[in-house]
């Protein structure tokens, strides 16, 4: 081993110890802290001085960008809880516990970590909605909170209102007894059916560019689990080479991301 490969292997050693010793009370675990008190059913930082020290905690995380983004979010997330605390009494005692709830620490702290890395305000809302829903719904698990977070930041609003459309589309009948007990050539058939009628309805929208642009929707969808590719196109003018189904987890997703918190 050469003097070079020695002093780096020292470096990344002593980078690790650092960062390991930092992490129970480091700046990160204190900024989500702070922020479990600002959106708790408790009200704002109840220290004086408190806001503004999360201010500067939080620009000295990681710069006053993301310390803008990082506030929006909350703000989204602290209004659309307690709307749901207001319209939802059934929910009352879930929201007043969620400071001390481990997996709402863990969807704070994936929030604060996905607002590092977008500041486009819809996507923002997204990953407060995602969060706020999955309070309403008592479903957390981080697994599933992870890949919806990345899918918040990583999706077009174009590719949203297509999964709204072949959510529209399928999710009727997706979870039918009937559905389920259909040979898969079946299945292929009818899909192709549902999807021979979008294309007929919707063929002026995506010819020419905005038919490539609809290429990259669907390639995006697809990659991030959300739809996946079923029989060969229904018909001649449509711009991807195959149907799709839409995926459990790309019905979750949508769901979630609506204001399904506030509405029911």
């Amino acid at each position: 081993m050469g003097r070079i490969d020695r002093e780096t292997d020292a470096a990344l050693a002593q980078l690790n110890s650092e960062v390991l010793s930092g992490i129970p009370g480091g700046e990160f675990a204190e900024l989500i802290g702070d922020l479990l008190m600002l959106v708790g059913a408790g009200g704002p930082l109840a220290l004086v001085g408190g806001v503004s020290n999360l201010a500067l905690k939080v620009r000295k995380l990681a710069g006053a960008s993301y310390a803008s983004n990082l506030i929006y979010a909350i703000t989204a997330v602290r209004n659309d809880l307690a709307t749901l605390y207001d319209r939802h009494e059934e929910l009352r005692e879930r929201i007043e516990s969620l400071q001390t709830d481990p997996k709402f620490v863990e969807a704070i702290s994936a929030l604060a970590l996905r607002a590092m890395h977008t500041s486009v305000k819809n996507r923002l809302k997204r990953l407060a909605r995602i969060v706020v829903n999955g309070v309403k719904e008592d479903d957390l698990e981080p697994e599933s909170l992870d890949d919806m977070m990345r899918a918040a930041v990583e999706l077009k609003d174009a590719d949203i209102m297509l999964l709204g459309e072949i959510y529209e589309m399928l999710r009727p009948f997706m979870y039918t007894q009937n559905w389920i007990d259909k040979q898969v050539a079946q299945k292929w058939n009818e899909l192709a059916g549902y999807w021979q009628r979008y294309w007929n309805e919707n063929h002026e929208r995506y010819m020419g560019l905005s038919g490539m642009l609809l290429m990259g929707s669907f390639a995006r969808l697809e990659s991030l689990g959300m739809i996946a590719p079923g029989p060969n196109r229904s018909s001649a003018s449509s711009p991807v080479a195959q149907c799709y189904f839409l995926l459990p987890e790309g019905a979750c997703f949508y769901e979630r991301l609506q204001g399904l918190a506030l509405q029911q």
